[in-house]
Protein backbone atom coordinates (compact mmCIF):
# COMPACT_ATOMS: atom_id res chain seq x y z
CA UNK A 1 0.00 0.00 0.00
CA UNK A 2 1.46 3.56 -0.88
CA UNK A 3 1.97 6.28 1.70
CA UNK A 4 -1.54 8.07 0.02
CA UNK A 5 -3.25 5.05 0.80
CA UNK A 6 -2.34 4.49 4.29
CA UNK A 7 -2.55 8.28 5.15
CA UNK A 8 -6.36 8.23 3.07
CA UNK A 9 -7.09 5.07 5.40
CA UNK A 10 -6.32 7.83 8.40
CA UNK A 11 -8.26 10.46 7.47
CA UNK A 12 -11.30 9.03 6.02
CA UNK A 13 -13.38 8.08 8.94
CA UNK A 14 -14.79 10.52 10.85
CA UNK A 15 -15.86 9.18 14.37
CA UNK A 16 -18.26 11.42 15.31
CA UNK A 17 -20.12 11.17 11.93
CA UNK A 18 -20.95 7.96 13.13
CA UNK A 19 -21.02 8.34 17.07
CA UNK A 20 -23.73 11.09 16.97
CA UNK A 21 -26.67 8.27 15.40
CA UNK A 22 -26.02 5.46 17.74
CA UNK A 23 -28.12 4.92 20.60
CA UNK A 24 -26.62 3.79 23.79
CA UNK A 25 -23.51 3.05 21.74
CA UNK A 26 -25.34 0.59 19.54
CA UNK A 27 -26.20 0.81 15.75
CA UNK A 28 -29.95 -0.27 14.86
CA UNK A 29 -29.02 -3.60 13.27
CA UNK A 30 -29.58 -6.40 16.29
CA UNK A 31 -28.47 -9.33 14.91
CA UNK A 32 -29.84 -11.10 17.43
CA UNK A 33 -33.19 -9.57 17.62
CA UNK A 34 -33.76 -10.13 14.13
CA UNK A 35 -32.73 -14.03 14.04
CA UNK A 36 -35.31 -14.04 16.68
CA UNK A 37 -37.93 -12.57 15.03
CA UNK A 38 -37.73 -14.77 12.05
CA UNK A 39 -37.81 -17.62 14.15
CA UNK A 40 -40.77 -16.11 15.85
CA UNK A 41 -42.78 -15.85 12.28
CA UNK A 42 -42.56 -19.66 11.60
CA UNK A 43 -46.16 -20.95 10.53
CA UNK A 44 -47.69 -17.79 9.96
CA UNK A 45 -51.75 -18.49 9.55
CA UNK A 46 -53.42 -17.51 6.48
CA UNK A 47 -55.47 -14.72 7.76
CA UNK A 48 -52.48 -13.35 9.52
CA UNK A 49 -50.09 -13.49 5.95
CA UNK A 50 -53.55 -11.54 4.39
CA UNK A 51 -53.99 -9.14 6.63
CA UNK A 52 -50.51 -8.22 6.08
CA UNK A 53 -50.87 -8.17 2.20
CA UNK A 54 -53.58 -5.59 2.97
CA UNK A 55 -51.77 -3.24 4.90
CA UNK A 56 -48.80 -3.09 2.26
CA UNK A 57 -51.38 -2.65 -0.56
CA UNK A 58 -52.72 0.67 1.43
CA UNK A 59 -48.62 1.76 0.61
CA UNK A 60 -47.81 1.40 4.21
CA UNK A 61 -44.30 0.15 5.15
CA UNK A 62 -44.67 -3.05 7.23
CA UNK A 63 -43.36 -3.82 10.52
CA UNK A 64 -39.96 -6.04 11.05
CA UNK A 65 -42.28 -8.89 12.97
CA UNK A 66 -44.80 -8.65 9.34
CA UNK A 67 -42.40 -8.87 6.76
CA UNK A 68 -40.76 -11.79 9.39
CA UNK A 69 -44.04 -13.88 8.50
CA UNK A 70 -44.01 -13.42 5.11
CA UNK A 71 -40.93 -14.42 5.02
CA UNK A 72 -42.21 -17.95 6.70
CA UNK A 73 -44.88 -18.56 4.24
CA UNK A 74 -44.49 -22.06 2.94
CA UNK A 75 -48.09 -22.50 1.22
CA UNK A 76 -47.59 -21.80 -2.69
CA UNK A 77 -51.01 -20.57 -2.97
CA UNK A 78 -50.26 -18.06 -0.42
CA UNK A 79 -46.92 -16.97 -2.13
CA UNK A 80 -49.04 -16.70 -5.59
CA UNK A 81 -51.47 -14.48 -3.79
CA UNK A 82 -48.46 -12.36 -2.82
CA UNK A 83 -46.98 -12.28 -5.69
CA UNK A 84 -49.85 -10.71 -7.63
CA UNK A 85 -50.21 -8.24 -4.85
CA UNK A 86 -46.69 -7.12 -5.10
CA UNK A 87 -47.45 -6.64 -9.18
CA UNK A 88 -50.18 -4.39 -8.10
CA UNK A 89 -48.60 -2.25 -5.84
CA UNK A 90 -46.24 -1.49 -8.36
CA UNK A 91 -48.74 0.06 -10.66
CA UNK A 92 -50.26 1.70 -7.78
CA UNK A 93 -47.63 3.56 -6.71
CA UNK A 94 -45.35 3.38 -10.06
CA UNK A 95 -48.47 2.38 -13.14
CA UNK A 96 -46.54 -0.09 -15.60
CA UNK A 97 -43.54 2.17 -16.53
CA UNK A 98 -40.05 1.06 -16.02
CA UNK A 99 -37.45 3.43 -16.04
CA UNK A 100 -34.02 2.42 -17.60
CA UNK A 101 -30.40 3.34 -17.24
CA UNK A 102 -26.70 2.31 -17.77
CA UNK A 103 -23.85 1.84 -15.12
CA UNK A 104 -20.84 4.22 -15.99
CA UNK A 105 -17.45 2.87 -14.33
CA UNK A 106 -14.87 5.76 -13.51
CA UNK A 107 -12.26 3.61 -11.41
CA UNK A 108 -11.51 0.28 -10.24
CA UNK A 109 -8.50 1.42 -7.71
CA UNK A 110 -9.19 0.42 -4.53
CA UNK A 111 -8.01 0.28 -0.60
CA UNK A 112 -10.96 -1.87 -0.01
CA UNK A 113 -10.21 -6.25 0.44
CA UNK A 114 -13.58 -7.48 0.15
CA UNK A 115 -13.09 -10.65 -0.46
CA UNK A 116 -16.09 -11.05 -2.98
CA UNK A 117 -14.98 -8.29 -5.23
CA UNK A 118 -12.77 -8.30 -8.70
CA UNK A 119 -11.77 -4.62 -7.63
CA UNK A 120 -10.16 -5.64 -4.19
CA UNK A 121 -6.79 -4.50 -3.45
CA UNK A 122 -5.05 -7.90 -3.29
CA UNK A 123 -6.45 -8.49 -6.40
CA UNK A 124 -3.16 -8.62 -8.57
CA UNK A 125 -5.26 -9.76 -11.87
CA UNK A 126 -7.19 -6.34 -12.03
CA UNK A 127 -5.93 -4.14 -14.68
CA UNK A 128 -6.18 -0.69 -12.74
CA UNK A 129 -7.41 2.09 -13.90
CA UNK A 130 -9.12 5.80 -13.40
CA UNK A 131 -10.99 7.46 -16.37
CA UNK A 132 -9.78 11.41 -16.96
CA UNK A 133 -12.40 13.70 -17.36
CA UNK A 134 -12.07 13.72 -21.02
CA UNK A 135 -12.55 9.77 -21.08
CA UNK A 136 -15.89 10.33 -18.89
CA UNK A 137 -17.36 12.73 -21.79
CA UNK A 138 -16.70 9.97 -24.15
CA UNK A 139 -18.09 7.73 -22.58
CA UNK A 140 -20.88 9.45 -21.75
CA UNK A 141 -21.07 10.22 -24.97
CA UNK A 142 -21.21 6.19 -26.09
CA UNK A 143 -24.55 6.58 -24.16
CA UNK A 144 -26.09 9.71 -25.00
CA UNK A 145 -25.78 8.33 -29.28
CA UNK A 146 -28.26 5.33 -28.05
CA UNK A 147 -30.78 7.28 -25.63
CA UNK A 148 -29.92 6.84 -22.05
CA UNK A 149 -30.65 9.51 -20.02
CA UNK A 150 -29.71 8.14 -17.05
CA UNK A 151 -26.43 6.57 -15.26
CA UNK A 152 -25.10 5.40 -12.35
CA UNK A 153 -21.56 6.37 -12.31
CA UNK A 154 -19.80 3.98 -9.84
CA UNK A 155 -16.25 4.55 -8.22
CA UNK A 156 -13.54 2.62 -6.40
CA UNK A 157 -12.77 3.68 -2.67
CA UNK A 158 -9.34 4.84 -3.17
CA UNK A 159 -7.37 8.62 -2.75
CA UNK A 160 -7.81 9.05 -6.68
CA UNK A 161 -11.21 9.36 -6.74
CA UNK A 162 -11.80 12.00 -4.15
CA UNK A 163 -15.07 13.52 -3.89
CA UNK A 164 -13.70 16.48 -5.80
CA UNK A 165 -13.31 13.81 -8.59
CA UNK A 166 -16.21 12.97 -8.33
CA UNK A 167 -17.89 15.90 -8.57
CA UNK A 168 -15.48 16.62 -11.86
CA UNK A 169 -16.63 13.53 -13.23
CA UNK A 170 -20.70 14.47 -12.55
CA UNK A 171 -19.92 17.56 -13.87
CA UNK A 172 -18.32 16.29 -16.80
CA UNK A 173 -21.25 14.13 -18.11
CA UNK A 174 -24.12 17.05 -17.34
CA UNK A 175 -21.30 18.75 -20.14
CA UNK A 176 -21.95 15.99 -22.42
CA UNK A 177 -24.31 17.37 -25.59
CA UNK A 178 -24.24 15.07 -28.68
CA UNK A 179 -26.42 15.07 -32.02
CA UNK A 180 -29.82 12.82 -32.34
CA UNK A 181 -32.32 12.69 -35.24
CA UNK A 182 -33.98 15.74 -33.84
CA UNK A 183 -31.64 17.94 -32.00
CA UNK A 184 -29.17 16.89 -29.26
CA UNK A 185 -29.16 14.23 -26.45
CA UNK A 186 -28.02 14.65 -23.02
CA UNK A 187 -27.60 12.94 -19.72
CA UNK A 188 -30.44 14.19 -17.52
CA UNK A 189 -30.05 12.42 -14.16
CA UNK A 190 -26.48 11.03 -12.98
CA UNK A 191 -27.10 9.09 -9.99
CA UNK A 192 -23.42 7.73 -8.06
CA UNK A 193 -23.04 4.39 -6.32
CA UNK A 194 -19.51 5.61 -4.48
CA UNK A 195 -18.34 5.00 -1.10
CA UNK A 196 -19.55 6.23 2.31
CA UNK A 197 -17.79 9.30 2.48
CA UNK A 198 -18.33 12.63 5.27
CA UNK A 199 -20.55 15.01 5.43
CA UNK A 200 -18.35 17.78 4.12
CA UNK A 201 -17.29 15.53 0.97
CA UNK A 202 -21.38 14.84 0.43
CA UNK A 203 -22.22 18.74 0.68
CA UNK A 204 -19.43 18.84 -2.63
CA UNK A 205 -21.58 16.19 -4.66
CA UNK A 206 -24.55 17.87 -3.89
CA UNK A 207 -23.23 21.10 -5.15
CA UNK A 208 -22.25 19.45 -8.06
CA UNK A 209 -25.59 18.39 -8.79
CA UNK A 210 -25.87 14.22 -7.96
CA UNK A 211 -29.15 12.79 -8.19
CA UNK A 212 -29.68 9.52 -5.82
CA UNK A 213 -26.56 8.61 -3.85
CA UNK A 214 -26.45 4.56 -3.57
CA UNK A 215 -24.56 2.84 -1.09
CA UNK A 216 -24.94 -0.96 -0.20
CA UNK A 217 -24.58 -2.33 3.25
CA UNK A 218 -23.98 -5.51 1.22
CA UNK A 219 -24.65 -7.66 4.21
CA UNK A 220 -26.12 -6.40 7.27
CA UNK A 221 -24.69 -9.61 9.57
CA UNK A 222 -21.99 -8.04 11.81
CA UNK A 223 -19.99 -10.99 12.02
CA UNK A 224 -20.47 -11.82 8.61
CA UNK A 225 -19.73 -8.69 7.51
CA UNK A 226 -16.48 -8.28 9.64
CA UNK A 227 -15.19 -11.86 7.75
CA UNK A 228 -15.31 -11.02 4.09
CA UNK A 229 -14.00 -7.09 4.98
CA UNK A 230 -11.04 -7.82 6.28
CA UNK A 231 -8.78 -4.93 5.47
CA UNK A 232 -9.59 -0.77 4.58
CA UNK A 233 -12.48 1.53 5.01
CA UNK A 234 -14.92 -0.53 4.57
CA UNK A 235 -14.00 -3.32 7.12
CA UNK A 236 -15.69 -0.26 9.53
CA UNK A 237 -18.84 -1.87 9.21
CA UNK A 238 -21.31 1.32 11.10
CA UNK A 239 -18.69 3.77 8.98
CA UNK A 240 -20.69 2.08 5.87
CA UNK A 241 -24.12 1.82 7.91
CA UNK A 242 -24.85 5.54 8.23
CA UNK A 243 -23.47 6.49 4.76
CA UNK A 244 -27.39 7.91 4.42
CA UNK A 245 -27.42 9.28 7.32
CA UNK A 246 -24.49 11.61 6.49
CA UNK A 247 -25.88 12.21 2.89
CA UNK A 248 -29.35 13.40 4.38
CA UNK A 249 -27.55 15.44 6.76
CA UNK A 250 -25.51 17.16 3.93
CA UNK A 251 -28.57 17.64 1.82
CA UNK A 252 -28.98 15.23 -0.57
CA UNK A 253 -32.60 14.00 -0.79
CA UNK A 254 -32.71 10.80 -2.40
CA UNK A 255 -30.52 7.24 -0.56
CA UNK A 256 -30.68 4.21 -1.99
CA UNK A 257 -29.91 1.03 -0.02
CA UNK A 258 -28.96 -2.62 -0.92
CA UNK A 259 -27.79 -5.72 -0.52
CA UNK A 260 -25.55 -8.36 -1.83
CA UNK A 261 -27.63 -11.51 -2.43
CA UNK A 262 -25.25 -14.85 -1.66
CA UNK A 263 -23.10 -13.42 1.23
CA UNK A 264 -25.14 -14.20 4.08
CA UNK A 265 -28.74 -15.59 4.53
CA UNK A 266 -31.02 -14.54 2.17
CA UNK A 267 -34.07 -13.54 5.02
CA UNK A 268 -31.58 -11.96 7.54
CA UNK A 269 -30.81 -9.04 4.72
CA UNK A 270 -33.98 -8.72 3.18
CA UNK A 271 -34.92 -7.59 7.29
CA UNK A 272 -31.68 -5.60 7.65
CA UNK A 273 -32.93 -3.68 4.65
CA UNK A 274 -36.39 -2.82 6.55
CA UNK A 275 -34.50 -2.12 9.33
CA UNK A 276 -32.72 0.34 7.46
CA UNK A 277 -35.71 2.07 6.19
CA UNK A 278 -37.30 2.44 9.62
CA UNK A 279 -34.05 4.18 10.89
CA UNK A 280 -34.11 6.59 8.02
CA UNK A 281 -38.26 6.76 8.14
CA UNK A 282 -37.41 7.97 11.80
CA UNK A 283 -34.35 10.30 11.92
CA UNK A 284 -35.37 11.53 8.49
CA UNK A 285 -38.78 10.99 7.34
CA UNK A 286 -37.73 10.11 4.64
CA UNK A 287 -37.13 5.99 3.68
CA UNK A 288 -34.90 4.53 0.80
CA UNK A 289 -35.84 6.19 -2.87
CA UNK A 290 -34.76 3.11 -4.54
CA UNK A 291 -33.41 -0.48 -2.82
CA UNK A 292 -31.37 -3.23 -5.04
CA UNK A 293 -31.00 -6.52 -4.45
CA UNK A 294 -28.32 -8.00 -6.97
CA UNK A 295 -26.86 -11.12 -6.01
CA UNK A 296 -23.16 -13.02 -6.03
CA UNK A 297 -21.50 -13.20 -9.56
CA UNK A 298 -18.57 -14.90 -9.92
CA UNK A 299 -15.30 -11.90 -9.87
CA UNK A 300 -11.81 -12.74 -11.21
CA UNK A 301 -9.34 -13.34 -8.51
CA UNK A 302 -11.66 -14.98 -6.07
CA UNK A 303 -14.04 -18.06 -5.35
CA UNK A 304 -16.89 -16.79 -2.99
CA UNK A 305 -19.29 -17.38 -5.32
CA UNK A 306 -18.05 -20.97 -5.74
CA UNK A 307 -17.99 -21.75 -2.15
CA UNK A 308 -20.89 -19.15 -0.24
CA UNK A 309 -22.88 -21.47 1.72
CA UNK A 310 -25.44 -18.67 1.23
CA UNK A 311 -26.12 -18.36 -2.44
CA UNK A 312 -29.80 -17.31 -3.49
CA UNK A 313 -31.43 -20.21 -5.68
CA UNK A 314 -33.82 -18.69 -8.35
CA UNK A 315 -37.01 -19.84 -6.76
CA UNK A 316 -35.77 -17.63 -3.34
CA UNK A 317 -34.67 -14.97 -5.74
CA UNK A 318 -38.64 -14.65 -6.35
CA UNK A 319 -39.53 -14.73 -3.06
CA UNK A 320 -37.06 -12.17 -1.57
CA UNK A 321 -38.34 -9.67 -4.12
CA UNK A 322 -41.83 -10.04 -3.42
CA UNK A 323 -41.52 -9.58 0.36
CA UNK A 324 -39.37 -6.79 -0.58
CA UNK A 325 -42.07 -5.29 -2.65
CA UNK A 326 -44.72 -5.54 0.22
CA UNK A 327 -42.57 -4.58 2.99
CA UNK A 328 -41.18 -0.98 1.25
CA UNK A 329 -43.92 -0.52 -0.83
CA UNK A 330 -43.28 2.96 -1.45
CA UNK A 331 -39.63 2.81 -2.89
CA UNK A 332 -38.42 2.21 -6.37
CA UNK A 333 -37.01 -1.55 -7.22
CA UNK A 334 -33.64 -2.15 -9.21
CA UNK A 335 -32.92 -5.16 -11.16
CA UNK A 336 -29.62 -5.16 -12.73
CA UNK A 337 -27.99 -7.03 -15.60
CA UNK A 338 -26.17 -8.98 -13.04
CA UNK A 339 -29.59 -11.42 -13.69
CA UNK A 340 -29.71 -13.69 -16.93
CA UNK A 341 -32.79 -12.09 -19.74
CA UNK A 342 -34.66 -15.07 -18.48
CA UNK A 343 -34.58 -14.14 -15.16
CA UNK A 344 -35.13 -10.61 -15.43
CA UNK A 345 -38.54 -11.33 -17.96
CA UNK A 346 -39.65 -13.42 -14.62
CA UNK A 347 -38.73 -11.06 -11.99
CA UNK A 348 -39.70 -7.19 -13.22
CA UNK A 349 -43.26 -8.48 -13.37
CA UNK A 350 -42.89 -9.01 -9.27
CA UNK A 351 -42.78 -4.86 -8.18
CA UNK A 352 -39.42 -4.01 -10.50
CA UNK A 353 -39.35 -0.15 -11.54
CA UNK A 354 -35.73 0.40 -12.71
CA UNK A 355 -33.13 -1.68 -14.46
CA UNK A 356 -30.03 -1.22 -17.15
CA UNK A 357 -29.98 -2.24 -20.41
CA UNK A 358 -26.14 -1.96 -22.82
CA UNK A 359 -24.45 -2.24 -19.77
CA UNK A 360 -20.81 -2.89 -19.96
CA UNK A 361 -18.98 -2.39 -16.14
CA UNK A 362 -14.76 -2.49 -17.93
CA UNK A 363 -13.87 1.02 -17.26
CA UNK A 364 -13.91 2.38 -20.45
CA UNK A 365 -16.06 0.54 -22.05
CA UNK A 366 -18.58 2.22 -24.16
CA UNK A 367 -15.89 4.53 -25.98
CA UNK A 368 -13.80 1.46 -26.26
CA UNK A 369 -16.24 -0.97 -27.93
CA UNK A 370 -14.53 -4.08 -26.55
CA UNK A 371 -16.66 -7.20 -27.96
CA UNK A 372 -16.58 -9.36 -24.93
CA UNK A 373 -16.63 -9.25 -20.74
CA UNK A 374 -12.94 -8.74 -19.74
CA UNK A 375 -12.69 -10.36 -16.30
CA UNK A 376 -9.63 -8.20 -15.95
CA UNK A 377 -11.27 -4.89 -15.81
CA UNK A 378 -14.92 -5.10 -14.58
CA UNK A 379 -16.11 -6.05 -10.85
CA UNK A 380 -17.98 -9.07 -11.76
CA UNK A 381 -19.52 -10.94 -14.86
CA UNK A 382 -22.74 -9.93 -16.25
CA UNK A 383 -25.71 -11.96 -17.28
CA UNK A 384 -27.25 -9.96 -19.73
CA UNK A 385 -25.62 -7.91 -22.24
CA UNK A 386 -28.78 -6.88 -24.75
CA UNK A 387 -28.19 -3.51 -25.98
CA UNK A 388 -31.10 -0.63 -24.82
CA UNK A 389 -33.11 -1.07 -27.83
CA UNK A 390 -33.38 -4.85 -27.59
CA UNK A 391 -34.45 -4.16 -24.32
CA UNK A 392 -36.65 -1.60 -24.62
CA UNK A 393 -38.61 -3.53 -27.53
CA UNK A 394 -38.76 -6.30 -25.01
CA UNK A 395 -40.48 -4.44 -22.68
CA UNK A 396 -43.27 -3.90 -25.57
CA UNK A 397 -44.20 -7.42 -25.59
CA UNK A 398 -44.61 -7.10 -21.75
CA UNK A 399 -46.74 -4.23 -22.18
CA UNK A 400 -44.53 -2.10 -20.04
CA UNK A 401 -43.84 1.45 -21.53
CA UNK A 402 -39.79 2.57 -20.88
CA UNK A 403 -39.48 5.75 -19.12
CA UNK A 404 -36.68 8.01 -19.96
CA UNK A 405 -38.17 10.94 -17.42
CA UNK A 406 -36.13 13.08 -15.12
CA UNK A 407 -39.06 15.11 -14.34
CA UNK A 408 -40.09 14.63 -10.38
CA UNK A 409 -35.82 15.30 -9.55
CA UNK A 410 -36.01 19.13 -11.60
CA UNK A 411 -39.54 19.37 -10.39
CA UNK A 412 -38.76 19.15 -6.77
CA UNK A 413 -40.41 15.94 -6.39
CA UNK A 414 -37.58 14.61 -3.81
CA UNK A 415 -36.85 13.74 -0.40
CA UNK A 416 -39.94 13.69 1.69
CA UNK A 417 -42.07 15.49 -0.79
CA UNK A 418 -41.23 12.04 -3.33
CA UNK A 419 -42.72 9.96 -0.32
CA UNK A 420 -46.17 11.64 -0.09
CA UNK A 421 -46.81 11.58 -3.78
CA UNK A 422 -45.58 8.28 -3.92
CA UNK A 423 -47.59 6.74 -1.13
CA UNK A 424 -50.87 9.05 -2.51
CA UNK A 425 -50.41 7.32 -5.69
CA UNK A 426 -50.37 10.66 -7.08
CA UNK A 427 -46.52 10.75 -8.31
CA UNK A 428 -47.27 7.66 -10.43
CA UNK A 429 -49.94 9.71 -12.60
CA UNK A 430 -47.27 12.36 -13.10
CA UNK A 431 -44.96 9.73 -13.94
CA UNK A 432 -47.62 8.72 -16.65
CA UNK A 433 -47.39 11.46 -18.55
CA UNK A 434 -43.80 12.13 -18.32
CA UNK A 435 -43.11 8.26 -19.67
CA UNK A 436 -44.94 9.02 -22.95
CA UNK A 437 -43.31 12.23 -23.17
CA UNK A 438 -40.05 10.74 -23.00
CA UNK A 439 -40.50 7.64 -24.64
CA UNK A 440 -41.98 9.36 -27.57
CA UNK A 441 -38.76 11.24 -27.59
CA UNK A 442 -36.64 8.50 -27.58
CA UNK A 443 -38.70 6.63 -30.01
CA UNK A 444 -38.39 9.53 -32.56
CA UNK A 445 -34.55 9.46 -31.88
CA UNK A 446 -33.00 6.73 -31.24
CA UNK A 447 -35.50 3.04 -32.01
CA UNK A 448 -35.01 0.99 -34.67
CA UNK A 449 -38.02 0.18 -36.85
CA UNK A 450 -38.88 -3.16 -35.25
CA UNK A 451 -38.97 -1.33 -31.79
CA UNK A 452 -40.14 1.90 -33.36
CA UNK A 453 -43.25 -0.02 -34.18
CA UNK A 454 -44.13 -1.69 -31.24
CA UNK A 455 -43.58 1.12 -29.21
CA UNK A 456 -45.64 3.10 -30.95
CA UNK A 457 -48.74 0.58 -29.74
CA UNK A 458 -47.93 0.94 -26.17
CA UNK A 459 -47.92 5.10 -26.26
CA UNK A 460 -51.15 5.12 -27.97
CA UNK A 461 -52.94 2.19 -25.03
CA UNK A 462 -51.33 5.16 -22.76
CA UNK A 463 -52.88 8.06 -24.34
CA UNK A 464 -55.85 6.43 -24.17
CA UNK A 465 -55.59 5.59 -20.60
CA UNK A 466 -54.67 9.08 -19.76
CA UNK A 467 -57.81 10.53 -21.69
CA UNK A 468 -59.98 8.30 -19.77
CA UNK A 469 -58.85 9.03 -16.27
CA UNK A 470 -60.91 11.24 -14.03
CA UNK A 471 -57.71 12.58 -12.50
CA UNK A 472 -56.08 14.54 -15.24
CA UNK A 473 -58.88 16.09 -15.81
CA UNK A 474 -59.60 17.02 -12.59
CA UNK A 475 -56.05 18.31 -12.32
CA UNK A 476 -56.35 19.96 -16.08
CA UNK A 477 -53.76 18.05 -17.33
CA UNK A 478 -54.71 17.13 -21.10
CA UNK A 479 -54.41 20.13 -22.84
CA UNK A 480 -50.34 20.65 -21.52
CA UNK A 481 -50.19 16.74 -22.23
CA UNK A 482 -51.71 17.01 -25.75
CA UNK A 483 -49.60 20.68 -26.44
CA UNK A 484 -45.78 18.45 -25.10
CA UNK A 485 -46.92 15.92 -27.32
CA UNK A 486 -47.51 17.61 -30.04
CA UNK A 487 -44.07 19.63 -30.15
CA UNK A 488 -41.89 16.41 -29.15
CA UNK A 489 -43.45 14.80 -32.28
CA UNK A 490 -42.63 17.74 -34.14
CA UNK A 491 -38.70 17.72 -32.81
CA UNK A 492 -39.20 19.74 -29.69
CA UNK A 493 -37.36 18.16 -26.77
CA UNK A 494 -37.13 17.72 -22.96
CA UNK A 495 -40.70 18.90 -21.93
CA UNK A 496 -41.88 17.86 -18.65
CA UNK A 497 -45.18 17.96 -16.68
Amino acid sequence: MTTAETEFLSRTIKRDEIDNYLIGGKDFIDDALIERQIAAGAKPQKSRVREIISKAMSIERLDPEETAALLNVEDEELWEEMARAAGDIKRKVYDNRIVTFAPLYCSNHCVNNCLYCGFRTDNTRERRRKLTLGEVRKEAESLCKIGHKRLIMVYGEHPSSSADYIADTIKAVYDVKVPARNGFAQIRRANINAAPMSVEDLKKLWKAGIGTYQVFQETYHHKRYSELHPSGIKADYKWRLYALHRALDAGIDDVAIGALFGLYDWRFEVMGMVYHAIDLENRFGIGPHTISFPRLNPAEGTDICDNSPYMVSDDDFRKLVIVLRLSIPYSGMIITARESAEMRRKIIPLGCTQTDASTRIGIGAYSEAAEDQESDRQQFMLGDTRSLDEVVREFTRMGLITSFCTAGYRCGRTGDKIMKLLKSGVEGKFCKLNAVLTYKEWIDDFASKETRAAAEEIIQKEIEQIKNDPFYRNKKLLSTFDDYLGRITNGERDLYI
